[in-house]
């Protein structure tokens, strides 16, 4: 299979289909002022900031589906008006992003989802991340619709790209890891907690870039394939995530840390050569991604949520 091309990205995929609401989002702009106003109108982020979430919040952060974002943001105040924190959706940056990416593509632009780590939230910290990319015509221009353009010194609807970055991908990061040239501990999302940072932590979170940049927009917290047998999965569940996975029969769990590593230096290889315009790259990882079951997740993945959920989750259900 070859790579999405910009077509397939200005193409909704399941994750950023707004449903029922596409026609209040026919009358949306796609101005990157304006989106970031509606974004984050509609989504607060969970954690960020420690805002008091609601009883009917304290779910929220696991709505995978842009509709169940949009409905459950309907049902508390008109998607056209104003809301009160109360009102608002309880996501993250992956949400923030879905917006985006579903406003765009509803008027056919070509967009994605990037992960990795920025350096603009905490002094000496790489923060696990998601933003977008839109294309304008001749270049992807790489966005954080959270960000407040007043509050950096850069632009934050045309970020710098490159390893030197405000943003660094999951695969720069990798491979700076790997080159020795960075510091492993660095990056995640809290060093408070072992298996929320540190190299395994950036290893995982490559097979989530790969996932995104071929439109599967899964929730930070959904694993599957190799990710099944790191230490994110026996410490963050124990046994009872190993029940799990056997008992669904999912594909990946015996990889090995160094098959894992080996595969993650492939991928993060890919992805740095396809993000430098090289055709050939991006198609070998689309075949790579869609021809080894490991890599990509099927039907159901494994879902460790910051809510409390656990267990595995049927992606053919909405």
């Amino acid at each position: 299979m070859p790579a999405p091309t910009l077509f397939d990205y200005s193409d909704h995929s399941p994750y950023s289909n707004p449903g029922n609401h596409t026609g209040y989002f026919t009358e949306l702009s796609t101005d990157p002022e304006a989106l970031h106003q509606f974004v984050c109108s509609a989504v607060v982020h969970y954690r960020a900031g420690g805002p008091a979430l609601t009883e009917a919040q304290k779910s929220d952060p696991d709505r995978r589906w842009l509709t169940s974002i949009l409905d459950a943001a309907e049902l508390r105040a008109p998607l056209d008006g104003p809301r009160t924190q109360a009102q608002q959706v309880a996501g993250c940056c992956r949400d923030h992003t879905l917006l985006s990416l579903g406003v765009l593509r509803t008027h056919d632009v070509p967009a994605r989802s990037r992960i990795g780590f920025a350096t603009y939230f905490t002094p000496g910290w790489n923060a696990d991340h998601v933003v977008g990319e839109r294309w304008d015509g001749k270049r992807w221009l790489r966005f954080d619709p959270e960000l407040d353009q007043q509050d950096f010194d850069f632009d934050v609807h045309d970020m710098p790209t490159g390893p030197d970055s405000p943003f660094v991908t999951a695969a720069e990061a990798w491979l700076a890891i790997r080159a020795g040239t960075a510091d492993p501990a660095t990056f995640g999302v809290t060093a408070e907690v072992p298996f929320l940072h540190g190299k395994d932590f950036v290893r995982y979170y490559v097979l989530y870039e790969v996932a995104h940049r071929h439109r599967d927009e899964l929730l930070l917290w959904d694993l599957w394939g190799p990710e099944l047998g790191t230490s994110y999965v026996r410490e963050a569940a124990g046994g009872q995530a190993a029940t799990w996975v056997q008992d669904a029969g999912l594909p990946g769990a015996e990889m090995s840390d160094a098959e894992f590593d080996a595969v993650a230096d492939e991928l993060a290889y890919l992805l740095v050569a396809a993000d430098s315009g090289d055709g050939e790259a991006a198609d070998q990882l689309a075949e790579l991604y869609h021809g080894d079951s490991r890599l990509h997740p099927g039907n159901r993945v494994l879902t460790l949520s910051p809510t409390g959920h656990g267990g595995i989750t049927d992606l053919t259900v909405r």
